[in-house]
């Protein structure tokens, strides 16, 4: 019951940020969906934790996904940079939204799927609905940043109708790649990264509260930078998977019974 009040909580979040964006108050609107991504990675390891999981919470939250991170970030966007007049501004809208119920029933799929190598459980196949809503949302957050610094010539970048564009295609592309993408979710450092990892997180949620949409544009582009060492990852992996598979028998008499 508790992880299913929870993903409600968040889908309440996806709706309230269209109600903001409606108002012409996108900060707000992107701190609901910010929240609504934080009660999304919250309500599942609730449910691991509590041993709660059911296939009930399993489609309720990938419907509560599709309305937060698959509907309201190319909403905002229209209401941002994308003006009715402008020709096909329709077209990369429902690319996004269609793309992310695609990837969010791809997802569900594989739920059924026990025939997955032990090392795939460590990445998505492709990037998962609520960083693709953060990729999608980075003209906001990049024009956010401009209006409470005053930088005119960046917000201008910003409203380019052409940059959301740029944006909702691209990540759509990725919402239905099969790009493997680092899950974190069994995530393991090794022991002399950890004191690194921590002061970083720790400079990184000192930017988010000093300068949070700046802070939030700067995650979009690490994301997208991590990709690659992301793939290199997964296939190096899977080479010592099949090399594993491939070692012959070096005594051809073991497997006999005497």
């Amino acid at each position: 019951m508790v992880p299913n009040l929870v993903t409600l909580i968040g889908l309440c979040g996806g709706l309230a940020s269209m109600r903001f964006g409606l108002r012409g108050q996108f900060g707000y609107g992107c701190g609901a969906l910010v929240f609504a991504a934080c009660m999304d990675g919250l309500d599942g390891r609730l449910a691991r934790l509590l041993k709660g999981t059911s296939r009930f919470g399993a489609e309720f939250d990938s419907l509560s996904d599709f309305m937060c991170f698959g509907i309201a970030p190319s909403f905002l966007l229209t209401l941002w940079s994308l003006p009715a007049t402008m020709h096909f501004s329709l077209v990369p809208c429902m690319m996004f939204s269609v793309c992310m119920a695609l990837r969010l029933a791809r997802f569900n799929a594989a739920l059924d799927d026990d025939e997955q190598p032990k090392y795939a459980a460590h990445f998505f196949q492709g990037v998962p609905a609520p960083a693709g809503a953060g990729l999608a949302l980075f003209p906001i957050f990049v024009g956010l940043e401009a209006q409470a610094n005053h930088m005119a010539g960046l917000l201008r970048f910003a409203k380019s109708p052409y940059l959301a564009v740029f944006c909702l295609m691209a990540t759509a592309a990725l919402l239905v790649s099969t790009l493997p993408v680092w899950s974190f979710k069994n995530f393991r450092l090794p022991a002399k990264a950890v004191l690194p990892m921590m002061v970083g997180t720790g400079l990184y949620i000192a930017l988010l509260v000093t300068e949070p949409w700046g802070a939030l544009a700067a995650a979009g582009v690490i994301y997208m930078a991590m990709l690659p060492f992301s793939r290199a990852s997964y296939w190096r992996l899977r080479r010592a998977a099949e090399s594993a598979h491939s070692v012959p028998n070096p005594d051809p008499l073991a497997d006999k019974a005497p």
